[in-house]
């Protein structure tokens, strides 16, 4: 099974700094010189990340309608995605590592996720 500490309340602390993160990330390190998309993608995943952690039912989700299982859902299709991005839309230098090096994070956070009692019911 391995070792799995990342529970819910870390995770939902990280959460509204990444989303900000990736909405202010592309502008601090120039992103978009091989493609306009890669400046893009992120801000706009960022926003999306913002909205999605407020409406997470989790202790700092502020309208709590979607469950947090679905939230985990979404990081981890957002990973993939990232890890794809690059290959797909033509990333290249610095805009393809820097979204390989958030598909990583995002992946390893997804994965040692340490599931809840709530969760392993379900």
């Amino acid at each position: 099974m391995g070792i799995k500490f990342i529970t819910k309340e870390i995770h939902a602390y990280l959460d509204y700094p990444v989303a900000i993160g990736l909405m202010a990330a592309p502008s601090i390190l120039g992103l978009g010189s091989s493609n306009e998309l890669a400046f893009w993608l992120s801000v706009v995943v960022g926003v999306a990340a913002f909205i999605l952690t407020l409406l997470t039912d989790h202790h700092l989700g502020v309208i709590r309608v979607l469950p947090y299982s679905f939230h985990l859902l979404v990081d981890g299709a957002v990973g993939v995605v990232f890890l794809i991005a690059p290959f797909a839309l033509g990333f290249s230098g610095l805009d393809a590592w820097y979204y390989w090096v958030l598909a990583a994070t995002v992946l390893s956070v997804v994965s040692l996720h340490k599931p809840d009692d709530a969760m392993v019911q379900a």
